[in-house]
């Protein structure tokens, strides 16, 4: 048996080098590769002699075979059919059964790269020789979702494009490339233009298009660079033919996107290209039900919005094609591919990634990062950094389906309020809704709703309803002003015959908003507004916006056309692009939905942030189910209808960290789960974590069993309580967080292993994670558990709630957790703000502060704090903020405003609480003047009653 090295992606480009043919000297970047030898086993080592005599027969034999090769081609007729499939790399023996090329069986299993990756098919040895591929059969079959080996892959040599032109321009470098086979897919485009965009020192974009025909590209604002990066961190290398793709980081060498290791498609509606990665670490790729850290053992994840409660190996609300990749050194890097149509990515252990699109065009970015939280920032830069939300939306919300009247609701707030639990915002789903219609409330079981959203607003809570874009075409004429309207105004979606299309959804038959068209964006607002002046609400949750429909398609079905029924279909739930949505030949005022389906949630969250911005002249807040790059400019996100499942507690961090890498920090479960009915344990641990959720909102469904806090016994609703005076004494920190995301794209909600890039331990941590840099929680995922098992990288850390040390190797940790607990701990070198808590952040963010310090092992910690009003516009671009950063070194901490604003004139800090003060200090003096301190065992010096205004400066110090 012949044994096989894995070549690393570093040798893979290295051998192509060395083929580089030593007459090219038109470009030093256009490379001729022969990628067959990229996969071939490893030769022994043999003599100089033994050496020369073998390559000296080598070339007398190749020198024959080219001879009578030339001799027959000359002979041969011409083709009266150009353009045919490249002839069978296989054949027939005698007695009828298929001859495997040597090439084939030596392509070790994890680099075979699918041939025939249809969903569902049962491939044939002949149907994978119609395909020209090699065909081996393997013992497991493929299924659903989840592929093995494939049975049916590319050869070495299998016909791609030729990269027949290169030169420079001002941003980089253009090329030409021609396929001169045909492939087995229709409507192959046989001349594409390639763009190689040099647009910053960490940012390489390339584009390639069909330029003899304009074809549909993702309509988001993306930067447009003018000049070449000065000194870019990556290098580009070309193979001529078949055409080869392979970026590498200069510094280490490391290969970064290498194309060449399968063949590139370009036809109408199927566009593939594969890549190696340089480990199997590898993050984003959203949003599926999955672990933070993808598995790459023949993993394919299919992208296109669907409404469907979150499972495994499923396509789900949003799409999200980015990806984060970590390298061996430490580095990591991103890639993201824009484009919006159907999309299966296929992850491989070589390890190695295959994008598949329906359409669009290959336009892609790599950032280098070089750190993960680079390369986060980079593509936020990109697509857009996340907005800063309201301050409001940082507390504690309160939903259910199925309140069924207004004093059922009313009741749940009085409640909150006399335990004293803090509560923000009060919700409705549909049922608050006359007969399920968009902009109406029921004026008979909801008669008192404007009521009960004053009182809100008088005891400093808000409201936010549910909105869904169906909006029913059933009504009387001129009864139900927004489809009347919506009709006058055309601004529906159209069938492919151009009468609107009528779907099913929750008021019944319904007609659809095109968010593609400029004027559905002024006819919700107009709606909205209507509706705010009967309804004073405060936010809007966007529901069923992928868009979600009771029918497949239509009322009236779908035509049977190519984009029905492409050529390909990834693996989409249900089989077809019209899976409970509307057809894909369904025109948009910007495109056929076949194209724009799964931006519909981005631009109906673009309009209703534009809308509430205009009616409440405030900061607008939005959640949306449906989401797409760029969308954490507009809304935040919930990770669905989930269920009261523990498995479903534990599977929110890993989508909750997602969606923070994906630039949604706004990001949150359902507290206690959507459907069924939760348990009081599982409740009281839901809440615990749910009090980090950067969107904290505890949320039910119809007809289950009562879930708020206020539902349980007493000891189950002080532990619930607990939790949310917690997250309310955090505000300070929290508020900070986001704002750095909104202006540098940083994460909320931060993995371990962006704070710990050397310690490979972290890579696959999803059931731990950090606010900002240092805040570390620890929750209990299991039922029946009075301790959780946590992970402690190495250093110094510190029980959040008492001070008291731990020092780490880098190793698990046994944590009690008793039923009212949640674990904290504050990585050293910290400064966190907190905030005595109250029952509503409009309450709490008058209260004074208390900083906690984290001592380092050698006395050093720094922190910041931001600070506005909270709910103006764009207070940081116009200077309407206040912010202060805290340092301590020899035994001082000193607090600098760098930023003031009269609103920090409001808040005084009252304590300060130093962690790891090895010996109790003779005195404190606070700005030179003594004040009074005590000191624990445990290491923990207090200052208290101190009255320090935060506008001022101001020092500590010990000694």
């Amino acid at each position: 048996m012949v044994s096989y090295k894995r070549l690393t992606p570093e040798e893979v480009h290295f051998a192509g080098a060395a083929l580089l043919d030593p007459d090219e000297t038109t470009d030093t970047d256009l490379k001729e590769v022969n990628p067959e030898l990229l996969l071939l086993p490893q030769s022994r080592r043999c003599s100089i002699t033994v050496a020369l005599l073998t390559l000296g027969g080598l070339i007398v034999v190749l020198f024959g075979i080219w001879l009578l090769g030339t001799i027959f081609w000359l002979h041969k007729p011409p083709s009266t059919e150009p353009h045919r499939p490249p002839p069978p790399a296989v054949a027939k023996s005698p007695n009828g059964t298929w001859l495997q090329p040597e090439p084939c069986s030596q392509i070790p299993e994890a680099w075979r790269f699918d041939c025939y990756p249809e969903r569902g098919a049962v491939v044939t040895e002949e149907m994978c020789h119609a395909r020209n591929c090699c065909f081996i059969q393997r013992s497991q079959a493929k299924t659903s979702g989840r592929n093995g080996v494939p049975w049916c892959f590319y050869t070495p040599d299998y016909p791609s494009y030729e990269l027949v032109s290169i030169t420079d321009t001002e941003i980089g470098k253009v090329g030409k490339l021609l396929r001169n086979k045909k492939t087995y897919y229709p409507k192959d485009i046989d001349a594409l233009q390639m763009e190689v965009l040099y647009e910053e020192d960490n940012r390489l974009r390339v584009k390639i298009t069909d330029p003899a025909e304009k074809r549909y590209e993702v309509p988001i604002d993306v930067p447009v660079v003018q000049k070449k990066a000065p000194n870019p961190s990556y290098t580009v290398d070309f193979i001529k033919e078949p055409f080869g793709l392979i970026v590498k980081r200069t510094q280490t060498g490391t290969v970064l996107l290498n194309t060449s290791i399968a063949p590139l498609f370009y036809a109408d509606q199927f566009l593939q290209m594969s890549t190696l990665l340089p480990s199997r670490f590898i993050y984003g790729l959203g949003e599926h039900r999955s672990n933070f850290l993808h598995d790459v053992q023949w993993n394919t994840l299919t992208m296109w919005a669907r409404d469907v409660p979150p499972m495994e190996l499923t396509n789900l609300y949003g799409v999200h094609p980015f990806y984060l990749s970590m390298e061996s050194d430490g580095m990591a890097h991103g890639f993201f591919m824009l484009n919006s149509n159907a999309m299966d990515v296929a992850l491989q252990p070589a390890p190695a990634l295959t994008w598949r699109m329906i359409g669009g065009i290959l336009d892609f970015y790599i950032f280098l990062g070089p750190d993960p939280s680079s390369v986060i920032a980079q593509y936020l830069d990109v697509v857009g950094k996340p907005a800063m939300p309201i301050f409001w939306a940082l507390g504690y919300h309160l939903c259910r389906w199925g309140y069924k009247t207004s004093n059922k609701i009313w009741n749940v707030v009085k409640e909150m309020r006399n335990y004293g639990i803090p509560q923000d915002v009060q919700w409705n789903d549909i049922d608050y809704m006359d007969h399920a219609l968009d902009f109406t409330y029921d004026t008979v079981n909801f008669s008192s709703l404007p009521d009960l959203v004053k009182d809100l607003h008088r005891h400093d809570q808000h409201y936010v309803m549910i909105l869904d874009p169906g909006i029913s075409n059933s009504q009387l004429p001129g009864s139900y002003w927004p489809f009347d309207e919506g009709m006058k105004r055309g601004i529906f979606i159209n069938d492919s015959n151009g009468d609107v299309l009528i779907g099913k959804v929750w008021p019944g038959l319904t007609a659809f908003p095109d968010f593609s068209n400029p004027d559905t964006h002024e006819w919700w607002y107009q709606n909205l507004k209507r509706f705010h002046e009967k309804v004073p609400f405060d936010g809007v949750w966007i529901d069923m916006n992928e868009p979600s429909n009771f029918f497949d398609g239509s009322l009236n079905g779908c035509p049977d056309n190519e984009l029905e029924n492409p050529p390909y279909t990834p693996g989409i739930l249900g089989g077809t692009l019209k899976a409970k949505t509307v057809c894909a030949s369904a025109r948009q005022k910007i495109s056929t939905h076949y194209n724009i389906h799964s931006l519909y949630g981005l631009m109906e969250a673009k309009a209703t942030e534009s809308a509430l911005r205009k009616i409440t002249n405030k900061r607008p807040f939005v959640i949306s189910r449906s989401t797409f790059p760029s969308q954490g400019k507009y809304s935040g996100h919930w990770l669905g209808d989930n269920r009261s499942q523990w498995k479903d507690l534990a599977t929110s961090i890993p989508g909750m960290l997602t969606f923070n890498i994906l630039g949604i920090p706004l990001i949150g479960a359902d507290i206690c789960g959507f459907g069924g009915s939760t348990t009081e344990e599982l409740c009281v641990r839901w809440t615990q974590l749910g009090a980090f959720y950067p969107f904290s909102r505890n949320h039910n469904s119809i007809d289950e069993q009562d879930q708020e806090p206020t539902a349980f016994s007493p000891a189950a609703r002080t532990a619930m309580k607990e939790a949310i005076l917690l997250r309310y004494s955090l505000f300070p920190h929290l508020y900070t967080l986001f704002h750095h995301a909104h202006i540098s794209g940083h994460t909320v909600v931060t993995p371990l292993l962006f704070q710990f890039l050397t310690d490979e331990k972290t890579y696959g941590i999803d059931k731990q994670f950090l606010w900002g840099k240092s805040l570390l929680v620890t929750p209990v995922l299991e039922a029946g558990r009075d301790y959780v098992v946590g992970y402690f990288p190495k250093g110094l850390w510190y029980d959040f709630h008492t001070g008291d040390s731990l020092i780490s190797s880098g190793e698990e940790i046994n944590l009690q957790a008793p039923k009212d607990k949640i674990n904290l701990h504050l990585r050293e070198g910290s400064v966190i703000p907190t905030q005595r808590p109250n029952a509503t952040l409009w309450v709490s963010s008058g209260q004074p502060l208390h900083l906690i310090v984290s001592l380092s092992e050698d006395g050093l910690a720094k922190g910041d704090l931001f600070w506005d009003d909270g709910e103006t516009l764009d207070t940081y671009e116009k200077d309407q903020y206040a912010y202060i950063y805290f340092t301590v070194e020899q035994n001082t901490m000193t607090s600098e405003v760098l930023h003031n604003h009269e609103e920090a004139t409001y808040i005084t800090v009252e304590t300060v609480s130093f962690y790891g003060v090895k010996t109790e200090p003779e005195n404190v003096t606070v700005n030179s003047q003594e004040a009074a301190f005590t000191y624990r065992n445990n290491q923990v010096l207090t200052v208290t009653d101190l009255g320090l205004n935060l506008s001022h400066n101001f020092t500590i110090s010990w000694m």
